[in-house]
């Protein structure tokens, strides 16, 4: 990694605001803001943590994109026997961030409770692997963070990558040239495609907020979906030149556990920038993807339109709401990045997309 003038290291978005010869102020201010409220969370939950547990937050908040309008997603993840205590310890996290003024999570169930590591890892595509179950686990790979005590979370992240390795055949068999882990691809693309169905459901139960549900799965939920994607094509884009992690026999078991962990510490939008700054993706493919999601967060962090977003009637009349189509003029022009990153401009993402993530 390059180092500014100081000797700190330059975040790949520093580095491909330097190709792209722009600045993105509110992807900025929201990066500064996760780190804040991260570290007021730590002090917050110092002594709220039991033994094989962690606090994890995801969502905005994880991502390095919290505005002062977010939600507060987290978990209480439990790695080990369940106890009594623990329903008591949920509602006095509860206590202490409602006290604090924070946002609580959305009313699915999804967050602000307890998750158990044995369902999240061993009911992978399984009768009893609902949509809350996926959810948890692609999220606990693609955008979570421990608050405090990390042996919990690691450790379930280490088993839950282990056991997508491990049970794939084609990828420890097969004789396909390229280290693509085709089971959790799979799960991601199931993930992505529930998010995708679960938003029309929400959508005739819970009409209020649509359109600031849409605006995220235009967006942000589409990010993630990304993020797994390039995590999942990982090793062909960054890790062929990197001999520590193969041995005589190729790369083991271990090691691509190993690089996939290192992987998935990398925010989404900072695994986008690394994508981009590959030398045969333009300046202005770089430009639309994030000038694009700068103006997102700004919009986010308005409040009133955001507040706007979150009231906005589903009727005839959508099509007239400026606020609307500002969410629609920024998703079209993500999704238009998108197509030329993946189909257009670097020939060896193409082929990954087209072998890989299509059929």
């Amino acid at each position: 990694m390059k180092r500014d003038e100081v000797g700190a290291p330059r975040s790949a978005i520093e580095r491909i605001g330097e190709k792209a010869g722009r600045s993105w102020p509110s992807i900025e201010a929201a990066a500064r803001l996760s780190a804040e409220t991260r570290a007021r969370l730590a002090t917050l939950l110092r002594e709220q943590i039991p033994c094989d547990t962690s606090a994890v937050v995801f969502g905005s908040l994880a991502r390095g994109e919290y505005t002062t309008g977010s939600d507060l997603d987290w978990t209480l993840l439990i790695d080990g026997q369940a106890d009594e205590g623990h329903f008591s310890q949920v509602q006095a996290i509860t206590k202490i961030l409602r006290d604090a003024k924070f946002h609580e999570p959305g009313p699915t169930g999804v967050f602000g409770n307890v998750a158990f590591s044995h369902p999240i890892l061993h009911q992978i595509g399984g009768q009893e692997d609902t949509n809350k179950n996926t959810t948890q686990r692609i999220l606990l790979l693609l955008e979570s963070l421990a608050i405090g005590k990390p042996d919990a979370h690691e450790r379930v992240l280490r088993l839950v990558l282990s056991r997508y390795v491990e049970d794939d055949r084609g990828l420890l068999y097969g004789s396909k040239r390229e280290i693509i882990p085709m089971f959790l691809l799979n799960d991601i693309v199931r993930y992505w495609r529930t998010v995708a169905v679960d938003f029309v459901y929400k959508q005739r139960e819970r009409s209020s907020g649509w359109a600031l549900r849409n605006a995220k799965l235009r967006m942000s939920r589409k990010l993630i979906f990304v993020s797994g994607l390039i995590t999942c094509f990982g090793f062909e884009l960054f890790g062929k030149d990197r001999t520590t992690w193969a041995d005589e026999g190729g790369i083991s078991t271990p090691a691509l556990v190993r690089f996939l962990g290192e992987r998935i510490r990398v925010t989404p939008l900072e695994s986008l920038a690394e994508v981009l700054l590959r030398p045969s993706v333009s300046a202005e493919t770089a430009r639309m993807l994030f000038d694009s999601y700068d103006a997102f967060l700004a919009l986010l962090s308005n409040e009133e339109e955001r507040g706007r977003l979150k009231q906005l009637p589903l009727d005839e009349h959508l099509g007239d709401d400026p606020t609307f189509k500002r969410v629609r003029d920024i998703g079209r022009e993500f999704q238009g990045g998108l197509n030329r990153l993946f189909f257009e401009e670097d020939p060896e993402l193409r082929k990954l997309i087209q072998t890989y993530g299509v059929f």
